[in-house]
């Protein structure tokens, strides 16, 4: 048995070196292993993921979050990654931290794919979850990326790094991806014109990502709120609140987006979209700990986890599939294209990505469900073998892209 080893510079160099085929290979994965655990059938929990703990150290002032989980597959020690095969040998020796900050931006990627037309990115932060959050993007969608705006409250080591990351990356590599042009800025509170520019790069976002341990709102929530904030409608994520006393978005923003209307009102209003749902990994944890989540008073109907929108999405397909040609009514211009908690429209969120970002967008089908939705329990042994096979089969493909890519170090009679 051979004994793969990666550290965490190994880890970066391989989840740099990423085309956009293997990216898209790493978030289907990841979607599906999101729809088991929001559609986990059995009736004690074939995956369970109690409530994490948290530690402060006083004198060196870390945080710890304690995280466990199990599954039918196998442990592993935090810090780092075992890969273990079914019986138990060892496989593989992963550096978790890079591989962490990966996987938390591969999960909002799963959103990032619904738009092919991204121009602007403003991120909040400027640790390790900011830089993959912003470099797949990249990935996925270079070729529209014009601005990548990054708002850190201090120009710290971290803020300079960051754009030392993305300076770094190889023209060739910024080239094939479609953004060598594209112009990259930070904005911190000693900037003059801060108020302004914070308003401007919130307000001109396509897509904005929060990625910092804030304890108060990271902008007005007016600037979203207001009839010109609303002109557009952009992806929000926020990653960085894991306790009740921690928010990074405005109450305010989050009641707005889930304000449920009389159904005789109709909007035909240019702006973007209420009465729909908040997506969320876990929707336990979030009532639990999102500190925005809990401060707007949330309904827990107005949540909805990832991994269910893959399930939907799933019966999406499998109704186009099944449909008979002519069958199918094309949406009107006027429809709205949201979610609430009965209708969600699950067209392209999760599915293949489009290949070019001019190509014009699939037809919208929605799977009006009430939520939250689970699967049938039905099973058999044959579907369970196959899904603890896949299991083993999404770790070692990290594994196996190392092989190929001569990265790491093997261990021959391990």
């Amino acid at each position: 048995m051979t004994l793969t080893v990666l550290s965490d510079h190994q880890v970066h160099t391989l989840l740099e070196g990423l085309d956009l085929d293997e990216l898209d290979q790493f978030r289907c994965v990841l979607a599906e292993a999101l729809h088991e655990f929001s559609t986990n059938a059995d009736a004690d929990g074939l995956y369970q993921q109690p409530h994490r703990l948290t530690t402060r150290n006083s004198v060196s002032g870390a945080t710890t979050l304690y995280m466990p989980v199990s599954g039918p597959e196998g442990v592993g020690c935090k810090g780092v990654v075992n890969i273990l095969s079914p019986v138990g040998e060892p496989l593989g020796l992963v550096h978790a931290s890079t591989l962490t900050a990966f996987r938390t931006a591969l999960g909002s990627a799963c959103l990032l794919n619904r738009r092919s037309q991204v121009k602007t990115i403003t991120v909040f932060g400027s640790g390790t979850q900011a830089y993959w959050h912003v470099r797949l993007a990249l990935m996925m969608r270079g070729s529209t990326i014009k601005h990548v705006n990054i708002i850190n409250r201090r120009f710290s080591e971290n803020a300079s790094n960051i754009l030392k990351s993305f300076t770094a990356i190889p023209l060739a590599v910024s080239e094939r991806e479609g953004w060598s042009t594209a112009k990259f800025g930070i904005l911190t509170p000693t900037f003059h014109e801060y108020d302004r520019l914070l308003k401007e790069q919130v307000r001109s976002a396509d897509v904005i990502y929060c990625c910092t341990p804030s304890r108060e709102d990271l902008f007005d929530a007016s600037i979203l709120t207001s009839r010109e904030g609303r002109k557009k409608g952009r992806l929000i994520v926020a990653v960085g609140s894991y306790r009740p006393d921690m928010r990074e978005l405005p109450e305010a923003l989050l009641v707005q987006a889930t304000k449920q209307h009389d159904g005789s009102r109709r909007h035909f209003h240019k702006h973007a979209e209420e009465a729909g749902v908040i997506v969320v990994d876990s929707l336990d944890g979030v009532l639990k700990e999102a500190g925005e989540i809990i401060s707007a008073k949330i309904n827990p109907n107005q949540i909805v986890e990832l991994g269910e929108l893959v399930m939907l999405n799933r019966l999406a397909v499998a109704e186009s599939e099944t449909s008979t040609p002519g069958s199918h009514t094309p949406s009107s211009s006027t429809e709205h294209d949201y979610f609430d908690s009965n209708k969600l429209s699950v067209s392209t969120l999760l599915g293949d990505p489009p290949r070019s970002p001019v190509s014009p967008p699939s037809q919208s089908r929605k799977a009006s469900l009430h939520l939250p939705f689970r699967k049938s329990s039905s099973t058999s042994l044959d579907s369970e073998r196959n899904k603890k096979e896949d299991s083993l089969a999404r770790w070692l493909r990290d594994v196996k892209l190392a092989n190929s890519k001569g990265i790491g170090t093997r261990i021959e009679g391990f």
